[in-house]
């Protein structure tokens, strides 16, 4: 019988779960956390025990006796770079979240947290982390960011990336470690990626650099940002870093996030919100293109991915400015993390693949 894996998703006010038997789904939930439950709790850490009994309960509603799971996996954070892959949750792991020894404080930190402890639970059994956001492949000139106090960070989709990447070169009858990929994830932020014979060896971070999205501000003219960081109407680090990545995009100039309103406001005649619209796109075309240049211009497919690919009106006018780099364009809408963390975890336990050490 093909192993039970639980796969567990971290969120700021949710926590996805999901049974997995082998590749196929048998359950999913996502676990509501209200923001009077969660403001109890001072730092991320603290919210352990609570998220914990939710999944607990998850598995009782479920008839799941906690002893029958075979794998436990939860969504990486924020971490040190690593490579791409799937990681056993050791002790260092641990001991570098509970201490806050991360790039950010993030809710997906806690991933690794609730996985060890409901595997012990299991008698013992594997936890694991897949294809955490510091996946880091980057060549060296990918560092290179223009002044040398600045380095450029890997840090993208890249689970779902990954995923997506190893559908398309399945698709090729192809192994993703032969193939030249870009991969575009269409998110709240947008990553566009150079993947190079397995590895992802240059992608903008979605939080300072590529195209804008509905939330984030993308890559902005510096001189000018310099000056609006001086003039007073920002008071400090962090109502800037808010207008740059929670704020910004769509948001900034049409107050809505959501990709179906801005189409309905441009079914409308609201000719603002096309050009809007139209000039998001520009954007991540020009960034395929920067991508497909990195791979030297042999780009085996394209791969649209994230849940702005729901929208075939965009998703068309996209392919239309890049299919002229390869008419191998794959789309697979959707962010897919719940199957792409069940897929990392099953490559080890089939020995697909080694586990990682941390």
């Amino acid at each position: 019988m093909e192993p039970l894996i639980l796969v567990i998703n971290p969120g700021g006010g949710s926590t996805k779960v999901a049974l997995f038997r082998g590749e196929k789904i048998l359950k999913e939930e996502s676990i509501r956390h209200s923001p009077e439950e969660l403001g109890k709790y001072k730092e991320t850490v603290e919210q352990l025990p609570l998220r914990k009994e939710k999944i607990l309960e998850f598995l009782k509603e479920n008839n799941i006796e906690v002893s029958d799971i075979d794998a436990v996996v939860g969504r990486g954070g924020p971490f040190k770079p690593l490579r791409s892959g799937t990681y056993l949750v050791t002790e260092r792991m641990i001991n570098d979240v509970m201490s806050g020894n991360v790039m950010a404080d993030h809710p997906s930190n806690l991933g690794c947290l609730l996985a060890k402890e409901i595997a012990e639970m299991a008698g013992g059994k594997p936890a694991f982390i897949v294809d955490p956001v510091s996946v880091d492949e980057f060549i060296p000139e990918s560092r290179i960011s223009g002044i040398p106090e600045i380095e450029r960070l890997s840090l993208s989709h890249a689970l779902n990336m990954k995923m997506v990447a190893r559908k398309a070169a399945k698709e090729l009858s192809k192994r993703y470690e032969d193939i030249n990929l870009v991969v575009v994830h269409l998110g709240t932020g947008i990553s566009v990626g150079a993947h190079r014979k397995g590895e992802q060896i240059d992608v903008n971070n979605a939080n300072d650099g590529g195209p804008f999205s509905p939330q984030r501000s993308g890559s902005l003219p510096v001189t000018q940002l310099a000056k609006l960081c001086y003039s007073g109407k920002y008071p400090d680090y962090k109502a800037m870093y808010r207008r740059l990545t929670k704020n910004g995009g769509l948001f900034a100039y049409l107050g809505t996030d959501n990709i179906e309103e801005v189409e309905r406001m441009i079914d409308k005649g609201d000719g603002y919100a096309e050009l809007i619209y139209n000039a998001m796109i520009h954007q991540v075309a020009k960034e395929v293109g920067a991508m497909a240049a990195v791979l030297d211009g042999e780009v085996d497919g394209i791969v649209i991915t994230g849940g702005i690919a729901h929208s075939e009106r965009f998703v068309n006018k996209l392919i239309k400015k890049i299919k002229f780099i390869t008419d191998r364009i794959f789309v697979y809408p959707g962010e897919g993390e719940l199957e792409a963390l069940a897929l990392g975890a099953l490559r080890v336990l089939k020995g697909e693949e080694n586990a990682k050490e941390y």
